[in-house]
């Protein structure tokens, strides 16, 4: 996996709060070595709530605008997905994240929705008009400049909070993927070939930037680059 650093991206998280985050990557054999480190760390991780299967439907335009940004790494750019947490295999309720970045700064607008946009043998195209019907202006906007469903992925995520609070660890294991582009009715069967990888991502705030920094010394995987977007995207065929 890539040992490359990759610098701290502030995140709104509800509100105004700016966090930051740092990420790792690595192969899934090294969950358990990860998941002791964090159970036996004096910052005492606990995890404050039960496991959850997170599910995210990306949308970009006709010229995958979001992607080729992404592959760029222009300093402004976002990307448009749709999350939902649970076992549902199409958009539950959840909400219509915009994932922004400038420079080293990142945040997220949220809308949330409250009724499922999808039924069975509902297309992606009556899927996207019951999201769109229960988004206000702003959000409705972001989708009609993205319409088309690019993928969906899904993962296992554990979470960690540490003893103070300051401090939020996820690990993500078990992505799926599975490409939307070339059929009018959601994909949930295909699966795109991807590797056996889990990411871990800490959060904190601004202020405890050093305090994390020198936590982490000790972590056993490499600080690294890692996007589960862009390795989705490649799984299913971009080039």
């Amino acid at each position: 996996m890539s040992s490359r650093i990759d610098a701290a991206v502030p995140e709104a998280q509800g509100g105004n709060e700016e966090r930051h985050e740092i990420k790792f990557a690595a192969y899934s054999v090294e969950y358990e070595r990860v998941r002791h480190w964090l159970r036996m760390h004096p910052a005492g991780f606990v995890s404050p709530y039960p496991d959850r299967r997170v599910n995210n439907v990306y949308f970009d335009n006709y010229d995958y605008r979001a992607y080729a940004e992404n592959l760029a790494g222009v300093s402004e750019r976002s990307k448009l997905r749709y999350r939902w947490y649970g076992d549902s295999p199409g958009p539950d309720s959840g909400s219509l994240e915009v994932k922004q970045k400038r420079n080293h700064f990142g945040w997220k607008l949220r809308f949330p929705v409250a009724n499922p946009p999808w039924q069975a043998q509902r297309t992606w195209s009556e899927v996207r008009s019951a999201l769109r019907e229960q988004l206000p202006e702003n959000g409705r906007l972001w989708l009609d400049q993205n319409p088309l469903p690019i993928m969906l992925n899904r993962y296992e995520r554990k979470y960690f909070v540490s003893g103070d609070s300051r401090i939020r660890a996820t690990i993500d294991t078990r992505q799926r993927v599975f490409d939307q582009r070339y059929g009018a009715l959601p994909n949930f069967s295909r699966q795109a070939v991807m590797q056996d990888t889990l990411v871990v991502e800490f959060k904190f705030a601004r202020a405890d930037r050093q305090d994390v920094v020198a936590m982490l010394r000790g972590f056993p995987l490499r600080i690294g680059r890692h996007s589960k977007f862009m390795n989705a995207v490649r799984a299913i065929g971009f080039v």
